[in-house]
């Protein structure tokens, strides 16, 4: 797919302002795209959608589902505005910190709230309401329902993960699901229900940024975690074992420097997944692109070769690269479903069959100045070098804040940067800001903290660390009418 040139802000919905603890579908997104069209922005990014947990320290990349939405992000706001619920049937809302999301105590709060109007909407829904329901359980029928089923069994087993579940619902044996499905059916229609509010609030909210010419960039982590709906109910997919336990999982091999990563998730049986005519990536692609214009591709590298490493191996080192699907891959999905609006995210990995791989179907790969030598004059991540097939990032959810990284840079490294800016630092932010906007990458993204000047405390994830990420959240003043003025200026000057 071919780019115009663009720009866009990242912040990922848990961030946005609200009430009731965490950033939602209803006024606080809203205002937000508001914010994004009166800085000139065309461009919303943000991290997968999928339903998260406190056991994967609420990551976005470790969901339960590479399909269902998060339920947390359900407004209750809108959801108000249905006739068969109003602010009455809202559960008291115990007080929420607005610049941290506490996700134990909001899970619980919109868990309850949810199940509340899960009654009111059996006790009142009128014909229509419930047609619209059904209509959505059929239309969806192909994730929705075993989603749903995993979720209810996983809470009437307290939590446990699937592969510690009995062995013919673990091993799905027709008719143990079939009792389950129906001992559970009440905790099942919830599960759908609120997979249901989150489709339709997601989906006027889409229609609300596109009347406002913002494109939504959604985000595809490549894996997908063991303890999920896609691994119990599709087994066939993954590199698994007699006994549904990885063979082998996916990492990174060690660097000079690092011993490596061992990431855990389930690597894919691509052979198998080839011969079915990669149906489940298929049906996966499909579903993104019901919520999404755009998507980043996470780990783009895994499609052209990924890290094995054996399940009981104590080391990544021990791992292995082997083929992913490449081409074909993309092939297949291009034939299917059309033009391909990817970005690949390929730091690291600057191979010569990667950057084929790329450029052949035309996603633009990223770049990111906080990883310049900015003292090298040809160093890739300078924005002086930036490519048009770029996606360029003044920071990442998985970097410090421009402000933070650069108090944390060595003198010399410093002293370059500022030569190459032609700055003092005094507004590092809005320095690197306007190199990103400047340079020859067709898309161009800053972050909410980078806008704002935020020091690390607003940092969203450092890698390899379990607590302490994903929470932090914008508040309505940092919707700030100067700071949207003075991006829309670098925006105009810049011609994005």
């Amino acid at each position: 797919m071919r780019f115009d040139r663009q720009s866009g802000v990242f912040a990922h919905v848990a961030s946005l302002p609200g009430p009731h603890g965490i950033g939602d579908l209803g006024s606080g997104a809203r205002a937000f795209v508001d914010f994004l069209r009166d800085a000139g922005q065309s461009l919303w990014q943000f991290c997968p959608l999928g339903p998260t947990s406190g056991a994967h320290g609420n990551s976005p990349y470790q969901s339960y589902s590479a399909f269902a939405g998060e339920p947390t992000f359900v407004s209750l706001e809108r959801l108000a505005e249905r006739p068969w619920f109003d602010d009455a049937d809202v559960p008291d809302d115990p007080g929420f910190d607005s610049h941290r999301v506490a996700y134990d105590r909001v899970r619980e709060f919109k868990r309850e709230a949810l199940r509340t109007a899960f009654e009111c909407f059996r006790e009142r829904a009128d014909d229509d309401e419930r047609e619209r329901f059904a209509e959505f359980r059929e239309r969806e029928a192909g994730w929705v329902e075993d989603y749903a089923l995993f979720r209810a069994c996983k809470a009437e087993f307290d939590g446990a993960a699937w592969a510690d579940w009995p062995e013919p619902i673990r091993t799905r044996e027709p008719a143990a699901l079939d009792r389950q499905r129906e001992a559970l059916a009440d905790d099942v229609a919830f599960n759908a229900f609120r997979q249901w509010l989150f489709d339709e609030q997601w989906r006027d909210l889409r229609a609300y940024a596109a009347d406002r010419g913002v494109s939504l960039v959604g985000d595809l982590p490549i894996y997908v975690a063991l303890d999920s709906a896609d691994v119990w109910a599709t087994p066939a997919a993954f590199d698994l074992g007699p006994d549904r336990q990885p063979a082998a999982v996916a990492g990174v091999p060690p660097n000079p420097g690092d011993d490596g990563q061992r990431w855990g998730n389930p690597v894919y049986d691509w052979e198998y997944l080839r011969e079915t005519g990669y149906e489940w990536w298929l049906a996966r692609l499909d579903r993104l692109f019901d919520l999404v214009d755009v998507t980043r591709i996470d780990h783009f590298k895994g499609f052209d070769q990924f890290w094995a490493i054996p399940a009981d191996a104590e080391s990544p080192a021990e791992g292995e690269w082997r083929d992913g699907p490449g081409t074909d891959f993309f092939t297949t999905v291009e034939r299917e479903l059309g033009d391909l609006p990817f970005l690949a995210e390929d730091l690291g990995f600057i191979e010569q069959r990667l950057i084929d791989l790329r450029t052949r179907f035309g996603f633009p790969g990223m770049r990111v100045p906080h990883y310049a030598d900015w003292c090298t004059a040809d160093s890739r991540d300078k924005p002086e070098n930036f490519p048009e097939d770029a996606a360029a990032y003044t920071a990442t959810h998985d970097t410090d804040t421009t402000v933070g990284w650069y108090r944390d840079l060595p003198e010399r490294q410093r002293d370059c940067l500022h030569y190459a800016l032609s700055t003092d630092g005094e507004e590092i932010h809005w320095d690197l800001i306007e190199a990103v906007w400047n340079s020859n990458a067709i898309l161009a993204f800053t972050t909410m903290q980078d806008l704002l000047g935020l020091d690390s405390h607003a940092r969203f994830n450092t890698p390899g660390t379990a607590e302490g990420n994903w929470d932090w959240r914008l508040t309505r003043e940092g919707l700030d009418d100067d700071v949207a003025e003075r991006l829309r200026y670098l925006t105009d000057i810049y011609v994005r």
